[in-house]
């Protein structure tokens, strides 16, 4: 029943990823998550200043914004040089810039270029960098790490000021790139930087992330899908939850129960059936989702495969939590394996050393040399091992076993027991 459960969760959220999420431009918890993050942009303008009026609010608060935490690597390829040079527009720029790219290494090259007033973009495999970028541009700061600091909120700031596109923008916008897609770049820039060859793979990955980006394809966007994974999350731990719970107060008497008590036969984190419940809910997920993107990109590229179609309608997000589980199904599969092996030797080691002890019982009568003997007490009731290992080897040259036979330490107990018998 809990495997019928979480698959149904599965099937629902899937129903929701198809029918709600789709892709950009025609989602429907798209344009809602498009108007939060315009709310929260221009809460962060007001944190910041801004007087709020303007005919176009989000307009005039991402103005204020791009004014504020001012960077020199802000081409837009509109009527500038960098847009006959390598194609920069105003479509493309937030995802060929580095400095915009919501990655370690955009804040690095962020950095970097208000430090040396330059601007580095990835462009057909090439790492491209502009010197003198702006004029007019200077970083703040009357030390390194007062720059690093400012460096680091005009980082920010810029990158709040561009969530929902540009001060210009019609229409939606071009906000910044998923972090998953944005290591598209990372990969060609630290290539090039250690001149490391790009390979056609990644020239190949790159375009096809700037594709889907142009189609709006960003942070917002990857933020919707994490809507579906999130509650289908929520409905697999609770199913699971809520069912402890009903069986918890059927089978425990009313004296009997207590918070803890209750909390440990119904928490819905921890145990290897509720894992399990969450990778059925995540795969039952994808499966629906890699098939709806699949048909779709048939059905776009007039029967055959559109890369860009499939990528824009797959839910990376619930790729990524199917992985998760996954990696945590493989873990413990090992996990129990290599208990079940150690259980096992435990067994046979046990049983070795059983009859190992009461050979000894019955040899101690034989040659009436107890004192020796009560080697097998010790071995039981103490852990004097080296005083036990010492006797054991008296007794076993007492009996004339060869010298290279005789089992002298615990290593060579294990050594044997293991399996490496000479």
């Amino acid at each position: 029943m809990d495997y019928a459960l979480a698959a149904s969760s599965g099937v629902l959220c899937g129903i929701i990823d198809i029918f709600l999420v789709g892709k950009p431009g025609e989602s429907p918890l798209g344009d809602v998550t498009d108007k939060w993050f315009a709310n929260r942009t221009t809460d962060f303008a007001k944190l910041c200043g801004w007087d709020g009026k303007g005919d176009d609010p989000l307009s005039s608060a991402i103005g204020f914004l791009e004014k504020k935490f001012k960077i020199p690597y802000d081409q837009r390829g509109a009527g500038d040089a960098a847009s006959s040079i390598f194609d920069l527009n105003p479509t493309n720029h937030h995802f060929k810039s580095l400095g915009h790219n919501p990655t370690l290494l955009g804040l690095f090259f962020s950095i970097l270029d208000q430090f040396t007033n330059q601007s580095h973009f990835v462009s057909g495999g090439e790492l491209i960098s502009l010197q003198d970028a702006d004029g007019k541009f200077e970083l703040r700061g009357n030390s390194v790490p007062a720059k690093l600091f400012c460096g680091f909120v005009n980082w920010f700031g810029h990158l709040i000021s561009d969530m929902s596109g540009s001060s210009g923008s019609k229409g939606r916008g071009m906000g910044i790139p998923s972090p998953f897609w944005a290591w598209t770049n990372d990969i060609i820039a630290i290539k090039r930087k250690l001149n490391i060859p790009v390979s056609q793979f990644d020239n190949t990955i790159n375009e096809l992330a700037l594709s889907i980006y142009k189609e709006g394809y960003d942070i917002r966007f990857q933020t919707t899908q994490v809507i579906p994974v999130f509650i289908n999350e929520i409905i697999v731990r609770l199913v699971y939850a809520i069912r402890r719970l009903v069986k918890y107060f059927v089978t425990t008497e009313k004296e009997e129960r207590s918070a803890s008590a209750m909390w440990k036969a119904c928490e819905p984190f921890s145990n290897h059936t509720v894992k399990r419940m969450l990778t059925v809910a995540h795969g039952t997920f994808c499966m629906m989702d890699l098939g709806d993107a699949t048909i779709r990109a048939f059905i776009t590229g007039g029967g055959t495969f559109n890369a860009t179609e499939f990528f824009l309608q797959l839910n990376i997000v619930g790729v990524g939590r199917f992985t998760i589980s996954l990696y945590g199904e493989a873990k413990r599969a090992i996990v129990i394996r290599k208990a079940e092996s150690e259980a096992q030797f435990a067994r046979r080691e046990m049983t070795i050393v059983e009859n190992y002890l009461s050979g000894l019982s019955l040899l101690s009568e034989l040659y009436n040399d107890k004192d020796l003997v009560d080697f097998v007490d010790d071995f039981k009731n103490s852990d004097m091992y080296v005083q036990a290992f010492q006797k054991s080897a008296r007794l076993a040259e007492l009996r004339k076993v060869p010298d290279n036979n005789i089992l002298r330490t615990k290593s060579d107990i294990d050594s044997y027991f293991g399996g490496n018998r000479q």
